[in-house]
Order: C-alpha cells, then structure tokens, then sequence
C-alpha cells in the first residue's frame, strides 16, 4: 500500500464540480444570459425542484486548517447587514425565475453559521419560505455548526422551523493538535450541543473530522474516534485535510510542513478510522463519509440514489441548486455561477439590484457527458460509458489513461462499464482524473490542486 499512495498522492480536484473552478471560462454578462434562458425554459427541467445553499461567512476567530471563504470578525454588528444582503439576492433571483419554486433542500454552510443570533437566522428562513415553518418530510433543513458557539437556542428555535439535520465542526480532539490549527474545542463542548440536539429530536448529526492535520499522531486518531463512537453520531465526514497555502495565504502557515503526516502515514490514519468506524456499524458512502445503516444517505448509496453537488453528498436530486451569499455557487447541472468573494462587494453589488455573480462555467455537450461519469464514480464507485456516444474518441483517451490504475488493480473495465475496487476506494479522485478533459491538457498542477490523497 505505501508504494501505492505515493504512486497515487498527486495534485488532483476534489470534484465538488466538473469541470473544476480552475477551467470555468465564462464572465458575468454571459452568465446572467444563462439564468435567464434556464429560468424561462422550464421544460429543461422535470419539475420546479429547489435546493438552496446560503453562506455564513463569519467567524469570530481563524481556524488555521480552513481552506474556505470566510471573514474573521468579533464584531457582530455585521449580522443584520449581511442577512438584509441575502434576502435581498433571494428576491433578484425570484423577479429571475418565471415558475415557482418547490425547496426541497436548503443549507447554511461557512463559515460559521451559528456566528450570527437565532433570531436572525429564523428572519432568513422565514424570508426565503414565507411562512413561520415548513414540513421536514418535504423539505431537508440542515446546518453547519461550531459547538463552542452552538446555544439551545440555535437548536430549539431552528429546529422549531423545521431544520432536522446539524453537522458539527470538530476536527480533532487533541490538545496539541487543536493548538495548531487553533481550533481549541473540548470533548465536553462537542458532547453538551450532541446531547442537546439528539434531545430536541434532531434526526441526522454529523460530526466532521479531518486527517491529516498539523501534528497529528496515529493516537490523536485513535482517541478522536474513541471519543466520537462513544456520542455515535448518524454521519461523520473524514476530511482529507487540504494544504492549500498559496491559496490561503498566511492561514494556513501557522506551522511548518514539516508537522504534517506525509503519503502512507497519512493515510494510515484515515485507514485507522476507517476500520474503527466499520467495526461498529458505520458504512463508508461516497469519498470520506461514512453513515450508519438507518440513515437516508446510506440508504441512497445502497439504492444507487445517492447525489453529490457543492453541498456535500445528498439524497436530495433537484434540477437547480441556487447559491446565496458571498462566494457561494450556483449549479444548473448545464452550468456554474460563483457570487463575489469579498464581503463588502458582495452587499454593495446586491444593493444596487444586481445578481453578484462573478464568475462561471456553461457546460458544453463533452463536459455534460464527462460531468456524469465523474459523479457516478464519486457517489456510486462505477460509471457505464454511453454506447451511442458521439465522444468514442475521448473514452478510448480515457480508458488509455486508466491503464495504469486498472494494472495496480484500483479499476476494472468489463465492456462499457467502469468499476473502481474495494482497494480502489482510497484513489477515487485519481480514478476521476483520467475523465477530465481539462486536467489532461494541462500541464501544471502544481498550486492549483491539493494531494489526491
């Protein structure tokens, strides 16, 4: 195995898109066009399906392991603002919209959503559903949570709207490792919002986890997991963590390469994890997630039903994924558009009526076609190559680029259909590599990925 991952732990896309943010070729104007013809021509969808994804950029401090956008802050004055700012992009999109949209799944992702007051994320919700509550049998309501920061209640009163699912940040529970990526958060913090949450009635709780981490030792990760298994939440996350500092800047260099686990030590821990996890009923579903067997994503993964989009993996297909709040992504399956990244210029674009969209990708006939294959293999491990096809020439590039994985058996090929193995599992993303077009014209990788592994 040690020799296989560093054959394998290569720079490479998580995959949360295809094609992946760095390809995307498309400006605002062009991208406007777009939401207006897929707004108008509902007979591109099957029904009148919503997701929403709404982001909280704030946090009162700086995790140093964080790759995402946020803004650090102990000022909380900038909640009302920001919230005023979000309503106001969710009503420019519905003068947009020429049908009415049926939300079946909204997520406040960060970030740290329980940054801001209760009050002020009820005001959110109730904005965007325009009524007091909604069904949790027909919509799926979840949030990110920071325990540290995670009142009663932000639980009684989100869950009194209708929010039934809360993924709580945990990363590590060791000391020395928390100090390095300062994210101090202990055991009782975690297990006091836990306890709460399963006893208001949240249905799903998951915790998130990292690998990989500044000096983290193969007994962080057997205690972590001790401690985990002990609350025994429905979902857990297993982050690869992300060493992305000529992306982050100065946040991610609170510590020297040299305090990061490397190749097979790597993972070693997630392989630790892995079998801690299975060994007391967890289930391994899609890349770096694992669930227990009555929760509905293993369910969907057993069913083959199981979906993956820039919230996370879901059991929730909707024809549109409608992205609120600065840097947040919007997805049409046909194409991408990414809100502004800053702050300040997102609220200032939106309160001079305007959609802040800055930058993203319409899909071509090839990139809808490889866009398939890489989700299939990301939420199912196997893909089926379209017979009637109109690329023959492109699968046959693929199949020749898969040849090494398929020599290391990590692939199989029987007829038309791509299977990734049980020892393949671990190089999915490498197995998606060899379907991406734009990866295969380029030649550098280097400080535009993180490892695969």
């Amino acid at each position: 195995m040690k020799q296989i991952v560093e054959k394998y732990n290569v720079p490479g896309p998580r995959y949360t898109s295809y094609p992946t943010v760095p390809f995307w070729k498309h400006n605002p104007l062009q991208l406007k066009d777009w939401l207006k013809s897929i707004s108008t021509n509902t007979e591109s969808f099957n029904s009148n399906d919503l997701s929403i994804y709404i982001h909280l950029p704030y946090c009162e401090s700086l995790c140093t392991f964080c790759g995402c956008h946020k803004r650090i802050t102990k000022n909380h004055a900038v909640e009302g603002p920001y919230i005023d700012a979000v309503i106001k992009e969710w009503e420019l999109y519905k003068k947009e919209f020429k049908f009415n949209p049926d939300i079946r799944e909204l997520h406040f992702g960060g970030g740290t959503p329980t940054f801001f007051e209760p009050d002020h994320l009820i005001r959110l919700v109730t904005a965007i559903f325009d009524k007091d509550s909604i069904d949790p049998d027909h919509a799926e309501l979840s949030f990110e949570a920071h325990p540290n920061n995670t009142s009663e209640e932000h639980l009684a009163k989100l869950f009194n709207f209708g929010f039934r699912r809360l993924s709580l940040g945990i990363q590590d529970y060791s000391p020395t490792v928390q100090q390095a990526i300062n994210r101090i958060q202990p055991f009782e913090d975690v297990k006091k919002v836990h306890e709460q949450a399963k006893g208001i009635g949240y249905k799903s709780i998951s915790h998130d986890l990292v690998f990989g981490l500044p000096k983290q030792r193969m007994v962080d990760i057997i205690d972590t997991f001790k401690k985990t298994l002990e609350l025994r939440p429905d979902r857990i996350s297993l982050y690869s963590y992300a060493h992305v500092p000529w992306i982050k800047g100065n946040g991610q260099r609170g510590y020297d390469e040299s305090d990061l686990p490397q190749d097979s030590e790597k993972r070693a821990l997630y392989e630790k994890a892995k079998a801690m996890l299975e060994a007391e009923g967890y289930i391994e579903i899609g890349m770096d997630h694992f669930a227990l067997d009555h929760d509905d994503l293993t369910i969907a993964f057993k069913a083959k039903n199981l979906h993956r989009n820039f919230m996370g993996y879901t059991t929730q297909n909707t024809n549109f994924l409608l992205g609120l709040g600065m840097s947040a992504i919007s997805d049409s399956w046909f194409g991408f558009a990414q809100n502004e990244k800053s702050t300040e210029e997102y609220i200032k674009i939106v309160n001079s009526d305007t959609i802040p969209i800055f930058r993203g990708h319409i899909l071509s006939e090839l990139d809808l076609e490889i866009r398939k294959y890489i989700l299939d293999l990301m939420c199912h491990f196997e893909t089926e190559f379209k017979s009637d096809s109109q690329f023959k020439a492109k699968q046959e590039q693929i199949i020749s680029r898969l040849d090494e994985m398929i020599k290391d058996g990590l692939v199989t090929i029987n007829n038309n259909k791509v299977t990734v193995t049980e020892e393949g599992v671990a190089f999915v993303r490498n197995c998606c590599m060899a379907f991406d077009m734009d990866l295969a014209e380029t030649q550098q990788r280097d400080n535009m990925f993180s490892k695969t592994i």
